[in-house]
Order: structure tokens, then sequence, then C-alpha cells
């Protein structure tokens, strides 16, 4: 990154105390993002400057408009609760034109956040308490978004969990065998095509007004939960740039999907692949808790079908994208969309084994 473009972008935005350090941060792969650290009389202040992917985000303004929508909001119920709403929600730096995005000389989007400080965020799920802390949080961003209108939401990524339209671009993509690989995968491909049901039934239950439309994360995963490092517990969902309307379900079933998964998700060795049912019951407790009597019965019960249904889309995804020749996903191996389309499929099919007990841990937990 220049530093020209830096200092000029530092300019832009309303920060405190003169400026001491920049320097990369974290380590997503979408946002280009920074440390910034200022120095005033008598405090150091920190902030996290990201460039926004005009790529993958082709309305940047729209986008932090959600931002800005859910966040004001949520600042409101922290603070009726009595809560802290610097780190108990994502803050925005306005801009010197009391915007939340600054537009560079070259074309580039920016925003800024005030940093949350002790507090960390981890990549991979290490004990059931991180999990069942980070369940808590998204479901907790549930029941304070109860009474939000999902409507006013722009929608970042069209028809991003719309199954069954996922289900129909992966008929036409195996009909159309561009790439000559349909005769190599003719199991998975039935895997897929013999679950169109399953594919189709959450969607129909929102069609139906048997689901309501709530206002959904879309990146459930542990990394984007700050975890307080004198407590423990959750304490901000971070992350925000897929907030659209969906599905809660969705949200607590990409969750199960990458970390009640006992294996990584391009796992070759399928042998390593089941749904833990611990860590399941775990997250579950906690996202019950933290939505605190918000969802609906219909929602509570559907639990299971979200987890199954997050599993199906991403594993045939996967398989889309390979048979287009991996124009989507980053591979680092020949056959690598392959591999983590078989890992969901496995877990798919470890869920159905224990479907019975997943209903039964549903059933019994409190605050269903």
């Amino acid at each position: 990154m220049k530093e020209r473009i830096l200092n000029e972008v530092l300019k832009n935005f309303m920060i405190e105390g003169a400026l001491c350090s920049v320097s990369r941060y974290g380590h997503g792969h979408i946002n280009d993002t920074f440390l910034v650290i200022t120095k005033t009389d008598d405090s150091q202040n920190k902030y996290i400057l990201q460039r926004i992917n005009h790529s993958i985000f082709k309305e940047p303004l729209k986008l932090m408009r959600n931002i800005s929508l859910v966040t004001s909001f949520l600042k409101q119920e922290i603070g009726k609760a009595g809560g802290d709403e610097r780190r108990e929600v994502v803050t925005i730096i306005d801009t010197m034109d009391q915007d939340v995005v600054h537009r560079d000389t070259e074309g580039a989007y920016w925003r800024m956040y005030l940093f949350i400080d002790d507090a960390d965020c981890f990549e991979q799920v290490q004990d059931s308490n991180a999990f069942y802390q980070s369940a808590v949080a998204f479901g907790r961003f549930q029941k304070l978004l109860q009474n939000f209108d999902a409507s006013q939401l722009y929608e970042v990524i069209p028809d991003f969990h719309h199954t069954p339209l996922r289900f129909e671009r992966f008929q036409k993509v195996v009909e159309e065998n561009r790439r000559n690989r349909v005769d190599l995968v003719i199991p998975e491909i039935e895997f897929f095509l013999s679950r169109e049901h399953d594919m189709k039934l959450c969607r129909r239950y929102l069609e139906e007004n048997k689901l309501p439309l709530r206002v959904t994360h879309n990146d459930t995963k542990l990394n984007n939960v700050m975890i307080d490092k004198k407590t423990g517990n959750g304490l901000c969902v971070i992350d925000l740039d897929t907030v659209m309307p969906g599905l809660s379900i969705f949200d607590f079933g990409d969750s199960i999907r990458f970390g009640a998964n006992t294996a990584v998700e391009d796992e070759k060795d399928l042998s390593r692949v089941s749904l833990d049912l611990n860590l399941f019951e775990q997250y579950s407790k906690g996202f019950l808790e933290g939505c605190d009597g918000s969802l609906t019965e219909e929602e509570i019960r559907m639990l299971p079908y979200g987890a199954k249904t997050m599993t199906l889309e991403c594993g045939m995804r996967f398989l889309t994208d390979y048979l287009e020749g991996d124009i989507y996903f980053k591979t680092a191996r020949d056959g690598h969309n392959l591999d983590r389309c078989r890992t969901q499929i496995e877990l798919v099919r470890d869920m159905e084994r224990k479907w019975d007990q997943m209903e039964q841990i549903i059933c019994q937990l409190p605050g269903k």
C-alpha cells in the first residue's frame, strides 16, 4: 500500500491525537486491514482502517449504509440494557465530511472503526466454551435486532442463501458439462440431486410465512466474534459486510457446519469427518440463551434443518465450482474443491445418521 494514499486517507477521518503508526492487521482475505495508533497527551488511541474490496462488494456505499443502520440500532438497544456501546458493538468513525466512507484519489473506498481493546477472536474452535460464547453472541445479535425492519437493508449478495436457485444453477452446470468433469463425480452429483426436497424446504417455509425474515449476519464463524480477555465471554459481533435479510436458522446452521465438524473443511480423509454432538449441543444452548425467547417455536424446531441446509448448499457450491473449472473459490491444489465438497457430503451423511439425537438435543434445551 502506498504511504501517500494511506496518509491522504487518514486525514479524512475524525481520529483523535497524533499519528504514531499504521500496520497491516489480521488474517482477512477480502478487505485490506490496518491497525492505526494515535497518541494524545494522556492516552493512546487505536483504530481499524479498511479498504473495502470493491471487486467483491460492488456497492460499498449501500453496504456501509447497512452497517450504519444496524450498528446505530444495536447501540440504542445496548444502551437501553445498560451495556457498553463502545465495546459491545462496532463503532464507525465518521469522515471529515460526516460520512461513513471515504473514496480516495484512486477510486478506492475506505472505512474506519474504533479498535476494541482487551478482546480476542479465534480462527478455529479450540474449546467448547469459546464456541459456546460465540453462539451466545450471535444469538444476542438476533435478540437485539428482533424489532429492526430487515427490509431496510440492501441485499449485498443477491440470493446468497436462496438454496433452490443455487440448486437450479447446479443442475444447469451439470447439464452443460463445459469442463467435461461430470463423469468424474457421478456419485457426488447424485447425492445432491437426491436431496432436492431438503434443498427447498427452508425457502418454502419462508415463502409460506412459517419462518420470519430477520436481520442475519451470514458469516457466523468463530473468528467474527470478539471474546473478552478478562471474562472469556462473547463481547461483540464483527465483520458486518454480509448483514442482510435472511433466516436465523441459516446463521445458526453455518456455525454448526464450520464449528461442529470434527475435521477441517478440505479434509481428504473422510473418516475424520463427523458432527460433534457435544459441540452441537453447546452451540445450540448458547444460541438459544443469546436469543432469549426472540425466536419462534418453528424457528427453534428447524434449527437442525438450518445446519443441514447450509452444509448441503456449501457442498453443492464447491461441486458447482469444480464442474465449472474452479473459477470462484480459491484453490491450492488439483481437486481442492472436490475435497471440500466431499467433506460437506460426509458431514451431511453424519447429520442424517444423528438426526434424532440432534432433534432431541434441541427439544430438551432450556429457552426453546
